[in-house]
């Protein structure tokens, strides 16, 4: 990229950063204190390995690569900016997107459980939005289990020869919406109906989401091709050595 180009791209992300932080935040990560203290222990020990093996593979990235350096920024500042977002929901709840699939297109699945863990830690730091008890199951919904789903179904659409910028698509908006069932197993978990234990509970956390859900995992799947067309026509050589082109 040019330095005219850099400075685009860099003041565009600082502005979006600046339009996505908001003084109250009640999207839907799962809230400070609501889940029980055995459970917040297990998801936290769950996550361990696969943010270990993030770290790594973060590290071995950018030794081997620098230029990656600037697609792993941008991929970072998408998922803070888009999963700061709160979209009131007609249940009464919010909702928000994750972009995390842009991260594992790019990266790898393993990468992006880095960069949702520090983007959760600042929003429950910063905004109020999620929390520090409940940062282990938020990080394996939101940064671990979304972008492994996002990553089959980019990896399953490329094998099968389907055009890129809909995979692309495919791969972000499933992967938002697979986010969201992992998340109301979470809660369903913890909190079980009476009448139909886990299953039943799953079920209407998931009717309580799905209402605003799906159209914004229509909605993230367009941004996310619509930043990958950008990053084709900017940052070709940036893509390329990182695999994607």
């Amino acid at each position: 990229m040019t330095q005219k180009q850099k400075k685009q791209i860099t003041a565009i992300t600082v502005f979006s950063i600046a339009f996505g932080i908001c003084p109250a935040a009640n999207a839907m990560h799962i809230m400070e204190g609501y889940l029980p203290v055995a459970y917040c222990i297990a998801w936290g020990v769950l996550c361990l390995p696969f943010l270990v093996t993030g770290f790594m593979k973060i590290k071995k990235t950018l030794d081997e690569n620098r230029r990656a350096m600037t697609l792993l920024a941008i991929s970072g500042a998408f998922i803070f900016v888009i999963s700061s977002l709160k979209i009131p929901s007609v249940t009464g709840s919010c909702s928000h997107m994750t972009g995390t699939g842009l991260g594992a297109i790019l990266f790898g699945p393993c990468s992006v459980s880095i960069l949702g863990i520090i983007v959760l830690i600042f929003q429950a730091v910063i905004l109020a939005h999620g929390g520090l008890t409940s940062l282990g199951a938020n990080a394996f919904s939101m940064a671990i289990a979304g972008p492994f789903f996002s990553y089959g179904v980019y990896a399953l659409c490329k094998k099968c020869n389907v055009n890129r910028r809909i995979t692309v698509f495919l791969a972000a908006s499933i992967g938002d919406l697979f986010t969201y069932c992992v998340t109301s197993v979470q809660l369903a978990l913890a909190y079980p109906s009476e009448a139909g234990g886990v299953l039943a509970s799953a079920v209407k956390f998931l009717s309580v989401f799905a209402p605003t859900q799906l159209p914004l995992a229509v909605v993230e799947g367009l941004l996310t091709a619509a930043i990958v067309i950008c990053l084709e026509s900017f940052a070709k050589p940036e893509l390329k050595s990182v695999g994607y082109i």
